[in-house]
């Protein structure tokens, strides 16, 4: 946590470093984005928000953290995160990734590493970090594996602490039923948030589906740490040619919920899914429930940006109830 933006890349590249040129990167709908060159010739990525919102910046570091700790696919390194006064601003800053070609078998490399993320559990119950695909699953090991934080191991489900999914915030109670924390954690929160935006024949649907979850959802086999938003927007080639995942809204919970959000605004590549197939099953049923997945979203769209996203809350909520 630094006090000014300057403190940091003093911190990370030394005294004599400065900042000689900022620019512009376009994309993001929350935050305001930056590479910077600095005075030694390295380049940083910079997210800035209002001071108010230094919030989004420290939990979003805490998931790059943990999304790193596993090795299983390209995240950008943390190098700092706070608050400046002076600037008037909050900010995160990144290693900033420098884009190469796609490497051979891009999409076919992407789905086996995000397969990987999805199985990894800790490698020792005292250790903090997350073993690859090939390890053994341990027992009723908790996924909560870094930290040190024992006290949440008897936990499956949830997180270290609250975030934001976008500009919302993100409950992460920890539950020890994936259900339960979807329906408490994920979807209540965001119905509560629409208040009169949902007309009482759709909050009575809400409240139905609620109360049948269990019908529609399973609980799965294992838990997974998450990207949790993972659409294309936020997945982009790194140095070595292959996916790399950014802006997080990271948590433990059921894998479909990560591959429901790759097919929400379009769909990655057939040949993806088949390669996270190979190495993490998708059982049959994920077609049936990953519209529910979508309505998280989908509402938080709603809250978000507005009414023009009513409609497609209307049509999932239809389907199922």
């Amino acid at each position: 946590m630094y006090h000014s933006l300057a403190d940091a890349i003093h911190s990370v590249f030394g005294n004599d470093a400065e900042i000689l040129k900022t620019d512009r990167v376009h994309g993001g709908d929350i935050n305001d984005a930056y590479g910077i060159t600095l005075s030694t010739g390295e380049k940083v990525f910079a997210k800035t928000n209002s001071i108010g919102n230094w919030k989004f910046f420290i939990t979003e570091s805490h998931g790059l953290l943990a999304l790193r700790d596993i090795r299983a696919i390209g995240v950008p390194k943390v190098l700092g995160a706070g608050m400046d006064e002076q600037k008037g601003i909050s900010f995160l800053l990144l290693e900033y990734v420098e884009s190469a070609p796609p490497a051979r078998n891009y999409w076919e490399t992407f789905g086996h590493q995000l397969a990987g993320l999805h199985k990894a559990v800790p490698l020792r119950e005292n250790e903090p970090y997350w073993s690859n695909a090939s390890q053994k699953r341990q027992g009723n090991s908790s996924p909560f594996g870094m930290n040190g934080a024992d006290e949440l191991r008897s936990f499956w489900y949830g997180f270290l602490e609250d975030n934001f999914i976008g500009a919302s915030p993100q409950r992460n109670r920890p539950m020890e039923k994936w259900i339960d924390f979807y329906r408490e954690c994920r979807l209540l929160p965001q119905i509560k948030m629409a208040g009169s935006r949902l007309d009482s024949r759709m909050r009575k649907k809400l409240a139905f589906l609620l109360d049948h979850l269990d019908s529609y959802l399973r609980e799965p086999e294992f838990p997974s740490l998450l990207h949790g938003d993972l659409w294309s927007g936020n997945v982009l080639r790194g140095p070595d040619g292959k996916a790399w995942i950014l802006d997080p809204a990271v948590y433990v919970g059921d894998f479909e919920t990560d591959l429901a959000m790759t097919q929400l605004f379009g769909s990655f590549p057939s040949t993806f899914y088949s390669a996270y197939h190979e190495v993490n099953p998708i059982d049959k049923g994920f077609g049936e429930r990953k519209d529910l997945y979508h309505l998280y979203h989908l509402l938080n769209h709603l809250n978000l940006f507005g009414g023009m996203y009513l409609g497609s809350v209307a049509n999932i909520v239809n389907r199922y109830v």
